[in-house]
């Protein structure tokens, strides 16, 4: 299979994956530990538990919380691996085949599907702001972005001219289009669950 088409290093992106992912893979750990100490604990409250609205028992405990009959966690503790590994395999000088980066886009993907699912059953359904819950969210909207950017800026997803040239421009603005998505999730909340009133 081609390998990537970039000659290019991409170690901005790199950097980032390797941090996202060590911010996501503690984030899956907080959670687990929680879990485990709720399971030990029937009665318990976690201890990122600060309000009626921003706290994590109720996340944890929902259905929407294991929908794979496992804690969702677990999933956290073994997906943010991958941007770590492929972070630091860039860094060293690794170039992978366009197979391996369609399969870890698919990946980052799936990831980003799923965070935007619960991020709506947080905030339309169990009414609840998890703090480490959040922390995941942070990570993977602009992981999402930056990946899928790259694989068009490169070419690895066949695109005409314009859009890997417009790809390649936006990526410098994944920063933005971040803080954009944090605003509209923030609104999103502001508006279903007065967050600003429950706080102040």
């Amino acid at each position: 299979m081609p390998a990537e088409p970039s000659r290019t290093r991409p170690t901005a992106l790199a950097v980032w994956l390797v941090l996202a992912g060590a911010i996501g893979w503690w984030a899956a750990f907080s959670l687990t530990m929680e879990r485990f100490h709720l399971l030990m604990n029937p009665g318990a409250t976690a201890s990122c538990d600060f309000s009626p609205l921003v706290q994590c028992t109720a996340n944890l405990e929902s259905w929407q919380g294991k929908v794979f009959g496992f804690p969702n966690p677990i999933l956290g503790l073994a997906g943010w691996v991958a941007p770590i590994v492929v972070g630091m395999a860039i860094l060293a000088g690794a170039r992978f085949a366009r197979w391996f980066w369609w399969a870890f886009t698919l990946g980052i993907t799936f990831a980003f599907g799923f965070v935007v699912w619960l991020i709506s059953q947080s905030i339309f359904v169990l009414g609840t702001l998890c703090p480490w819950c959040m922390v995941t969210w942070a990570v993977t909207i602009p992981t999402f972005y930056a990946v899928w950017l790259h694989v068009l800026r490169t070419g690895i997803v066949p695109s005409p001219s314009a859009l890997r040239r417009g790809a390649g421009t936006l990526m410098s603005w994944v920063p933005l289009l971040a803080v954009v998505s944090y605003a509209i999730i923030a609104v999103l909340a502001q508006v279903r669950l007065d967050v600003l009133g429950a706080l102040f």
